[in-house]
């Protein structure tokens, strides 16, 4: 499989917030050749890279492994070989597009916290304007799991006449109460870590917020596991002989075990340390938390109202950071806007990371949703009852496309 690597510079871009900067570069990804009716646009989750599919690379900043090889490709469910698919780093992010650790060209220092808040519609005019470079007028589809399905719905709201089809997978309109909470404590562990100084911790000299930045990431752990997976996987099990502690432990520490969970946590967050910029962190659950599908409507329902594709709503049972509750809702105002909606639901105790993990299980209905829309044979409606505003819906086990 040929893939395109490239950096696009984008020339001067205005931001939501008003804020411009000089020069916005965007690093992509392409896979496969455009035709002139055959591209997909996939978007990434939060800490992801323009690095969706194809061989291991080590010019990504740490993430050298492609993010979703089980599903771009050669004959996979977003087949390479049919479709021109691009994937692109979102600004503020530390892959290769502009954000807070890259040179400020006006200052030649990095931009740090001075760089503006970006939104999660600030990503899909960055895309829309990448495209255009690319001579990718319009999209068969734009494909994303988690905050990339909020960047797939902001299309939809935005561009409705540029795509045919959406899938947002692990996603829904807006955020939580309680994961924006945990958000913002992760958040706080970042800028309470004494050597965050404010943002301006770039240099060799200065030594980076590490242990904020582990702390925030462990807390994205535990929201992208369920109950179940960190049962089967941990339980109350010590960890082995060989683990150490990654962090400072408090004198009782000693005396007690050192589970399974928390090893796997430290490891995680050791490895998560090593590759991703904390300002790029604070800045992308920002954007994240920040959006709302129905800013600046009446409603989800119209601020879809627009858009004349069809889509394929993806949820998993087991996910509580974006729940199958949320993704229904999501279909219903799909529904209430006049667009052909399914609702996939598949019955998963992964949790929130099962769009990434369990690919024998969203591959089938994504294949067939992108080849022949909602009357695809895999995309299951599970949940189009509706009745006085009520829906009855039940998974799809996931044994079906085993």
């Amino acid at each position: 499989m040929e893939v395109e690597h490239d950096t696009v510079s984008l020339g001067e871009f205005e931001f939501e917030c008003g804020e411009t900067i000089p020069d916005l570069e965007i690093e992509y990804e392409a896979y496969g050749e455009f035709t002139g009716d055959n591209a997909v646009l996939v978007c990434h989750a939060l800490t992801g890279s323009a690095h969706v599919a194809g061989t291991h690379r080590s010019d990504t900043g740490g993430q050298a492994r492609a993010w979703w090889d089980d599903i771009v490709g050669a004959g996979k469910a977003v087949d390479t070989t049919e479709y021109y698919v691009v994937c692109a780093n979102v600004p503020g992010s530390c892959y290769g597009s502009t954000g807070p650790a890259s040179e400020n060209p006006e200052t030649g220092e990095p931009y740090g916290t001075d760089f503006p808040p970006v939104t999660v519609g600030d990503w899909t005019e960055a895309q829309r304007a990448l495209l255009d470079e690319l001579g990718v007028p319009h999209l068969h589809a734009v494909v994303g799991g988690s905050v990339g399905g909020m960047n797939v719905l902001e299309w939809a709201t935005r561009h409705p006449d540029h795509v045919e089809r959406i899938v947002p997978i692990a996603a829904a309109a807006r955020l939580d109460t309680q994961c924006l909470a945990i958000d913002a404590v992760a958040r706080r562990a970042i800028t309470t870590d004494e050597d965050w100084n404010g943002g301006d911790y770039y240099g060799e000299d200065r030594p980076n917020p590490k242990d904020g930045l582990a702390l925030a990431r462990q807390l994205g752990h535990v929201m992208y596991l369920s109950k179940a997976s960190m049962e089967r996987k941990f339980g109350r099990r010590a960890a082995g002989r060989d683990a150490v502690r990654s962090f400072p432990a408090d004198p009782a520490a000693n005396f007690f075990p050192y589970r399974d969970v928390e090893s796997y946590l430290d490891y995680q967050a050791e490895k998560f340390v090593e590759r991703f910029d904390a300002n790029s962190y604070l800045y992308l659950t920002r954007a994240m938390d920040n959006y709302d599908l129905s800013s600046g409507f009446e409603s989800d329902a119209d601020a879809l109202a627009a858009f004349e594709g069809e889509a394929l709503v993806m949820s998993f049972t087991g996910d509580w950071h974006f729940t199958t509750q949320q993704a229904e809702s999501l279909a219903d105002s799909l529904r209430s806007a006049d667009v052909e909606a399914a609702h996939h639901v598949v019955d998963s105790d992964h949790g929130h990371d099962a769009f990434l993990v369990e690919p024998d299980h969203v591959g089938p209905p994504v294949a067939d949703f992108l080849e022949a829309g909602v009357a695809g044979n895999a995309v299951t409606d599970t949940a189009g009852d509706e009745e006085e505003g009520e829906s009855d819906f039940a998974p799809v086990h996931t044994s079906l496309f085993s």
